[in-house]
């Protein structure tokens, strides 16, 4: 039998994160320690409280059932989360939408406003998922400058008329991933602006909202007058929570964009375990607690981390959050090949930049997934590269 992949899916590569994983493992098999320092997974447990419940929930004959949607129980829970940490008042059953993880929402929504041809407005680099929603709606990629001087905060003034005048979607990620840039109530009130102006609808990916190392942390899309009449706001629980592997988000917003979302997914899913939700719901009742004891591991490991990478001689990307370090390594060497070395002479794996955009190339992403004392052990590996 002939089986041959239609023509869209030569626009899906396999994802670096794989490969990386087999080359490690070979390395571990001739006894190389590794540090993983590659996927942005979190390695702290779920809080306690948050198993608990799932375990508990999990025994009831009746919770087996398709949810179809968000339950009463989680879209109350997230307008409330919004209320208290953002300020933001949401209306729980027309502005707040469940997803499958953010992986989900990211890829499936260019196909509710998007036809092929449209062009819609990112970064480059990237979180990876922007291109495949991209790519599955047949739209093509305009890449708003980031610059150093900006502080990595996408140039709006730097995109042409002519492309804001067909733009259909601005995708907007701060605290960023891979480059950690952190957003304020006037860049964001800029950004509406923008968008009102050109027509242009803005989804903001605030994964690594609760990411903040000083201060009251980032402030939400949503927080800048008119963003809902514009735009939406995703979020996980998979990195604020530890609960990236019960695949749970939500988008919330305007409720017309809210609205063309529910008909695409009421084609696509029937919803996520009710359990889960319950255990996500309590999570975002109880963020303060869980969030405090993130924020002070991960400043930590952020400072050990860009100081050790400061004394070999790398330079990085300066941040106030996230749960990365962008960083530029000092060889003459493609990121790619690099990484690959890492691995090889020091048995320290990160990504390589360029999978997150062309404009990565020379940069590595550095995930904060390990405790500070083998992040001191993968800095005094680093330095004995040969390269």
């Amino acid at each position: 039998m002939n089986i041959v992949p239609s023509k869209k899916m030569s626009l899906f590569q396999p994802a670096i994160f794989g490969q990386l994983k087999e080359y490690a493992n070979k390395q571990q098999a001739k006894g190389t320690k590794i540090i993983d320092l590659s996927l942005g997974s979190p390695d702290l447990p779920p809080h306690e409280m948050i198993r608990n419940l799932l375990a508990e929930k999990s025994k009831h004959p009746n919770a087996y059932g398709y949810t179809l949607t968000g339950t009463k129980e989680f879209n109350e829970a997230v307008a409330r989360y919004y209320k208290r940490v953002n300020k933001v008042e949401l209306d729980a059953d027309t502005e707040v939408l469940l997803t499958m993880g953010s992986q989900e929402g990211l890829v499936h929504l260019p196909i509710a406003f998007c036809d092929p041809g449209d062009i819609i407005l990112t970064t480059n680099p990237a979180y990876v998922a922007y291109m495949a929603g991209i790519h599955l709606a047949g739209a093509e990629a305009y890449y708003i400058p980031l610059n150093k001087e900006r502080g990595f905060l996408p140039d709006l003034s730097a995109i042409p008329e002519e492309v804001a005048t067909k733009a259909k979607l601005m995708i907007l990620n701060l605290p960023g991933n891979p480059v950690p840039a952190m957003p304020s109530i006037e860049y964001f009130t800029e950004v509406v602006e923008f968008a009102k102006k050109h027509n242009i609808i803005v989804l903001h990916d605030a994964a690594y909202s609760e990411f903040y190392f000083s201060g009251d942390g980032p402030v939400s899309f949503l927080n800048a007058p008119g963003a809902k009449e514009v735009g939406m706001e995703i979020n996980s629980l998979s990195k604020s929570f530890s609960l990236a592997g019960a695949r749970v988000a939500y988008i919330v917003g305007n409720s017309e964009m809210i609205q063309i979302l529910k008909q695409l997914k009421s084609n696509l899913d029937y919803g996520i375990f009710e359990p889960i939700q319950s255990a996500a719901a309590l999570a975002l009742d109880h963020s303060e607690i869980i969030t405090d004891h993130l924020r002070k591991t991960f400043s930590e490991r952020h400072h050990v981390l860009t100081k050790g990478l400061e004394k070999i001689g790398w330079e990085y990307a300066p941040s106030d959050g996230g749960m990365f370090v962008w960083a530029k390594y000092p060889f003459d060497i493609d990121s790619v090949s690099f990484a690959f070395k890492a691995i090889e002479q020091a048995g320290v794996v990160m990504v390589p930049g360029t999978s997150f955009g062309s404009e990565g190339e020379g940069f590595v992403r550095i995930a904060l997934v390990q405790e500070k004392e083998l992040l001191e052990e993968a800095i005094g590996r680093l330095k004995t590269l040969n390269i």
